[in-house]
């Protein structure tokens, strides 16, 4: 007997495109190869001797081996880097950051790709900027349309503020689900158990870009303290909150689509450099446990929800069309 099922996607959008991130700068060391998945495929990431960020296919087209697992002194970790190239595990064939072969071992006489110089291997934009690693996803392979805006907060040895404290989650949900909770103010009382709906000040949607701008209200022994939730968006992954009032505390909050319905978070917490060994220990790590512990709260949500297309809303709640018209942007029907 067959038994109907609506065992489908929960979520029957698309991956978006833009710029995600896929590892801090300091998870790659100079002559650092490492494999990677996101966008449902395989990658393979290295940092060259000259210390610049590669991104290619991971298949090597010679035999089919995974560049991204190194063997003999490099079991356990990824293959060798040469110079300015990766080396296949499998035959030793290396490859540049542009996807072309760079070196046979051992042939006399070369595939007639690669003696041509051609691009053997598919090459991904990257970018690292703010002390991350940025890889450009577009399912069609459009060149970028944006850049990555620089956060003046997240420069590396910033004289006024800490260095990262990093928290890392794999979600299971579509990446718009999350993007959703930004314009839904309401979720803040029943999810996070807040003492009222926070206020939206400023919603605004240009171009790739988000900003929006809530007031809060933070109870504390000494009263009331009034606050802000700053956030803004360069495309549907990239993220910056910053928060006032009781300790300022700057977010980087990047998401990146490792398949259609498995979301990897990266949350970098900053700080006042001043207090951390005062206020920091204190208060600051009390918001930043606050912060993990709603974006836990967030997951059961979204981990069991499903995605509607007519949601039924009422006027209480967030301006959940216009959100879906940026964000609709990012997808490519038919990918």
């Amino acid at each position: 007997m067959v038994i109907a099922s609506d065992a489908g996607p929960r979520c029957p959008l698309p991956m978006p495109w833009g710029w995600f991130q896929v590892l801090y700068s300091g998870d790659l060391a100079v002559g650092e190869s490492k494999p990677l998945r996101y966008f449902d495929q395989d990658l393979v990431i290295f940092r060259t001797e000259s210390g610049a960020v590669k991104v290619l296919d991971a298949y090597c087209p010679h035999m089919g081996a995974h560049l991204g697992y190194g063997i003999r002194d490099q079991a356990g970790g990824g293959s060798r880097v040469v110079g300015e190239s990766i080396e296949c595990p499998f035959h030793g064939w290396r490859y540049d950051g542009e996807g072309k072969c760079t070196h046979v071992p051992y042939a006399k006489n070369l595939p007639p790709r690669v003696a041509k110089g051609e691009q053997v291997i598919d090459c991904w934009p990257v970018r690292e900027i703010n002390q991350t690693i940025l890889v450009w996803y577009h399912p069609d392979k459009i060149a970028p349309t944006f850049e990555p805006e620089s956060i003046a907060e997240a420069q590396p040895e910033h004289p006024d503020w800490s260095e990262f404290d990093i928290y890392r989650w794999d979600i299971d949900v579509h990446m718009q689900e999350m993007a959703e909770n930004a314009v839904d103010p309401a979720h803040f009382l029943f999810v996070h158990g807040t003492d009222d709906v926070p206020d939206a000040e400023v919603l605004e949607f240009e171009g790739v870009t988000r900003r929006g701008f809530l007031k809060t209200r933070n109870p504390t022994p000494k009263g009331i303290i009034e606050g802000a939730i700053e956030n803004a968006n360069t495309g549907p992954g990239l993220s910056v909150v910053r928060f006032s009032g009781i300790y300022d505390t700057v977010l980087m909050a990047n998401v990146t689509p490792i398949g259609p319905e498995l979301t990897r978070a990266f949350y970098a917490f900053i700080q006042p450099k001043a207090t951390l060994d005062t206020l920091g220990k204190t208060v600051g790590k009390a918001i930043i446990k606050n912060i993990c512990q709603q974006m836990e709260e967030d997951m059961i949500i979204w981990a069991h929800k499903r995605y509607l297309e007519k949601p039924m809303l009422c006027d209480g709640d967030g301006p959940f069309a216009k959100m879906r018209r940026w964000y609709g942007q990012f997808l490519v029907s038919g990918n």
